[in-house]
Order: C-alpha cells, then structure tokens, then sequence
C-alpha cells in the first residue's frame, strides 16, 4: 500500500535526499537552500509529499504555490516529482499526483502545471486529465552570480 504525506520541518530530509540521488546525481542540496526549502513549507509556499511503500520513500512531489495576475487566482506547479525506479509502474506517481490535487483542493487552487521531459511522465499526467498547452513555450536562462550570493 502507498501512502502520501506531507512533510515539514525534519521530516524533508529523507524524500530531498531521494531528489538528490535523482535529479542532483548524489550532491546534496546545500543546507542554506534546504533551510529556505523549510521555510517556504512553513510559509506555505511550497508542499513537500512524501509517498512511502513499506516505511521506505518510494516517491516525492514537490508543490508549489503562487499567484496569477491574469487569472486573479492562486495557482500550483509541480516542480519536481519522482518516483524510485525500482517503484515505477505500480502507482506511486498516480497516489502523488492524487495528493496534488487534494492539496489544491485545500488552498484554493483549480489550475495546476507540470513541465514533464519525457513520454512516460507525459503519459501519467494525461492520464490523470492534464492536457498540453498547445502554443506555450518554455524559455530559460542562466545567469552567473558572485561567490556567496544568491537569491533572498
């Protein structure tokens, strides 16, 4: 069975080092943004699940929150979700995407988006009802800061 949760405080610790493993390759988050992650949980800006098969984190979703001027409504974003390899396929992103809408439910919030870079995390979203935004394009941009500094 798959339970989801969300975490705050400490409780961050063991799905951020599952993110580490994956989408860091094993470098662990800087314990300054790791104090900023908890303090937008706190603030509730950002929403931490954890889904745990066994006792053991088998995935994670990480929410968050913002407002949009053009809908005059609060709305969320996934910004990360992952789900162990060894856990795939057997509904874990399904219960964590579950727990996203229930979250949103609870803030207020009927519009979620989710950027995916691959067709099998594109196939569970659709099949949970999200749809491509046809004519949005992602644009990014990577600009060097000065030792120590960063954003507040």
């Amino acid at each position: 069975m798959i339970e989801v949760s969300s975490v705050r405080g400490t409780g961050i610790v063991e799905p951020l080092k599952l993110l580490e493993e994956s989408l860091r390759e094993g470098e662990p988050v800087p314990e300054d943004f790791v104090r900023r992650i908890r303090e937008a949980v706190e603030a509730g800006e950002l929403e931490v699940l954890a889904a745990r098969a066994e006792g053991r984190v088998v995935g994670v979703a990480v929410l968050a929150y913002r407002l949009s001027v053009s809908a005059a409504a609060p709305f969320a974003s996934v910004e990360d979700l992952y789900v162990r390899p060894a856990a795939r396929r057997r509904g874990v992103g399904r219960t964590l995407l579950e727990a996203v809408r229930e979250c949103c439910a609870a803030h207020g919030v009927s519009y979620v988006e989710a950027q995916v870079e691959d067709e099998e995390a594109a196939a569970l979203y659709a099949a949970l009802g999200y749809e491509p935004e046809f004519g949005v394009r992602v644009f990014s941009r990577s600009y060097s800061l000065s030792a120590g500094q960063h954003f507040s």
